[in-house]
């Protein structure tokens, strides 16, 4: 049932847009009951975004021996997902729900972000461990100095963003969170702070 949810979503976004999506056309289109449908997302954005930019697992790791290979590897991953017309359609709507909906946006950090962050911890541990990084930094900063950067590219912005951007990207991110490390490495009264 939630292949057949997602599936039907992107149909519809992919024929009229997402401002012209409704719970109801995908309930009917799918065949099953809106309640069905509520007890899997909390609102019709989170449904699409759902549909259009999680749909399959998070990229794995790469594992490419280096931060800024890894770094790499993961932004050209979001951005085949960050970039698609529907995501681009749907970031803007679900950043102002978010805004107004504290549900949606605990959820969305529990679920969504959290995964996220997820696989930069264990990229900034491999680094760590491999001696590129004098110690660890918060995997929420990583997160937002890579794919906070992209987003805001993608969807504030309005950048063209091709591969000479999304490698100058990493190489931003890479130098931001070793400075970051190599600072809390340096200053112990640091350490406790975020970031």
């Amino acid at each position: 049932m939630d292949d057949k949810i997602l599936r039907t979503t992107r149909e519809l976004i992919d024929e009229a847009g997402y401002p012209a999506l409704t719970v109801d056309q995908v309930a009917a289109r799918a065949g099953v009951g809106k309640a069905a449908i509520y007890r899997r997302y909390t609102s019709k954005a989170e449904m699409a975004f759902a549909a259009t930019m999680y749909e399959q697992q998070l990229p794995p790791l790469s594992g490419t021996g280096s931060l800024h290979g890894d770094l790499l590897a993961l932004v050209r991953a979001f951005h085949l997902r960050m970039a698609t017309p529907a995501a681009r359609q749907l970031a803007p709507a679900l950043i102002s729900e978010i805004a107004v909906n504290p549900g949606l946006d605990a959820r969305f950090q529990d679920t969504f972000l959290a995964a996220e962050q997820a696989l930069f911890a264990e990229i900034i541990e491999q680094a760590v461990a491999r001696g590129e990084l004098a110690g660890a930094v918060a995997p929420a900063m990583a997160h937002l100095l890579l794919l906070g950067t992209l987003a805001s590219a993608l969807y504030i912005i309005n950048l063209p963003v091709d591969d000479a951007m999304i490698t100058d990207l990493a190489t931003a991110a890479t130098a931001g969170i070793t400075a970051l490390a190599d600072r809390h490495h340096s200053d112990p009264g640091s350490r406790g702070r975020p970031g």
